[in-house]
């Protein structure tokens, strides 16, 4: 059997940052051209859904490469009905792997989507399922965010040693995604093996919410904006002055950022 497909080793391609070993920036120029089109004002429906669709299964093949369990398997190729070598020994994804994905409404109602429909050409079904949690901003008079405002949530199950996967696009202030994390910690009954937010863009306000309150927590994000950061700070790798750097404007909006993406993505402005 040839042994180089087995016990292979998967890098990432990631930008250099001082967030912790648990951020990954990924460095992907193609991805990036696809985010550029999709931040744009003139990037509307339906080739939106198209730069999602492209950009959550990069995001995806990063998170099932670095993340995901494998075993080895032997199995015959449709050579073997004329050569006794035609059997193949690689190592592929376990497809007893349980995993869940959780619908974070509503930008992260079609990236799970797409994550959950992806995932279930890999996996064993039944070990897969999308939950879907309701989960927004609560702000003030002034539209400063306050906290979270939580309307409700359908749950599948209990979650003993799942991969939990929380694809949502914006990884803004972290109170929505924090907040979700915590309830499946304390309120879902089993223990997860591990949690992973897969964003699009995520602010350095963000990765500090994240990181201090969820600090087992992998980040997945294909750009870090902190666009009202000082320009000495801009000059500087992502992370080396973290406590100077700003990627939120006063309404909690990330800047350079793509906008209101659940708004664009639903057609709905409200």
């Amino acid at each position: 059997m040839d042994q180089s497909y087995v016990n292979q080793k998967y890098s990432l391609s990631e930008i250099k940052h001082h967030y912790g070993e648990n951020v990954h920036i990924l460095s992907n120029p193609m991805a990036q051209s696809f985010l550029t089109k999709l931040s744009s004002p003139n990037a509307v429906q339906p080739i939106l859904n198209s730069y999602i669709e492209y950009l959550y299964s990069t995001l995806l093949e990063a998170v099932v490469g670095h993340s995901f369990p494998r075993v080895k398997v032997q199995t015959d190729t449709r050579m073997k009905e004329f050569s006794e070598k035609g059997t193949l020994e690689i190592d592929v994804i376990d497809p007893n792997t349980h995993i869940v994905s959780v619908d974070l409404a509503r930008a992260g109602i079609y990236p799970s989507h797409l994550c959950y429909h992806h995932l279930n050409f890999i996996l064993d079904p039944k070990n897969l399922r999308q939950d879907h949690f309701y989960a927004q901003r609560k702000v003030n008079e002034k539209n400063e965010v306050v906290g979270v405002d939580v309307t409700g949530s359908k749950i599948g199950g209990p979650v003993d040693d799942a991969i939990i996967l929380l694809p949502d696009p914006m990884g803004a202030t972290g109170g929505s995604l924090s907040y979700a994390i915590s309830h499946y910690k304390n309120e879902v009954k089993g223990k997860a093996k591990k949690f992973i937010c897969m964003n699009l863009i995520v602010t350095p306000e963000y990765i500090k919410r994240m990181t201090t309150d969820h600090p087992d927590v992998e980040i997945f994000a294909l750009r870090v904006d902190r666009g009202l950061s000082p320009k000495d700070v801009l000059l500087k790798e992502p992370g080396q002055e973290w406590d100077r750097e700003v990627g939120l404007n006063e309404h909690q909006y990330i800047v350079p950022g793509a906008g209101g993406v659940g708004e664009v993505l639903n057609n709905a402005f409200i």
